[in-house]
């Protein structure tokens, strides 16, 4: 991943690309175009929560900037982390690839709005799944993942452990488990790993 952090005194303008691979050009062409002076560029994994040239920004904003970006989040609970935080320090956010502007009233509604659906759609997923684990328990099914291994197959497993005759790999290939599954039932056996 690349990141660039382009700015003068009262704006900053943050551009990310997914890999290293990737050319920041059309970003930077974008942020140069709404009066970008100063580049910062990290590289690191898109997976990597530190992002060295946005918390460079971010020493840099003051109340009353605006942070100009490409694009800032990696989902929408990111960006309104990042717009969340930034209303805390009187920052606005002009996103050029959501066509965001907090300091707008227009920008405002529409990032409100988009939060809004986020907390909307979360509790929907959360209101199918109690649905599901209620109509499976109406059924007589518990939640979660079944177990591998009956009870007593379970203390076959953990006794052959015990024994310490055949490898790990050996005992699960052959009860057909994985060695987190084996540790698993070792632990709730009361045994010391």
């Amino acid at each position: 991943m690349s990141d660039v952090v382009e700015g003068d005194a009262h704006e900053d303008r943050y551009a990310r690309v997914s890999s290293v691979e990737q050319n920041l050009d059309l970003q930077r062409d974008a942020l140069q175009k709404t009066g970008c002076e100063t580049i910062l560029v990290d590289k690191a994994s898109g997976t990597v929560a530190a992002r060295p040239g946005l918390e460079k920004a971010k020493e840099l904003l003051r109340a009353g900037d605006t942070l100009v970006v490409w694009r800032l989040g990696r989902s929408l609970q990111d960006l309104i982390g990042w717009v969340l935080y930034l209303e805390e320090h009187g920052v606005a956010l002009e996103s050029l690839a959501e066509r965001i502007d907090t300091a707008t009233s227009t920008g405002r509604l529409t990032f409100h709005l988009f939060g809004v659906l986020a907390a909307f759609e979360r509790n929907l997923i959360r209101e199918r799944t109690q649905a599901g684990l209620a109509a499976a328990r109406v059924r007589g099914r518990l939640g979660g993942r079944p177990s591998a291994l009956e009870a007593d197959k379970q203390a076959v497993a953990v006794q052959l452990y015990r024994e310490r005759k055949l490898t790990m790999a050996k005992i699960c290939a052959m009860m057909g488990i994985s060695k987190p599954t084996l540790y698993a039932y070792v632990r709730a056996a009361g045994d010391a790993i």
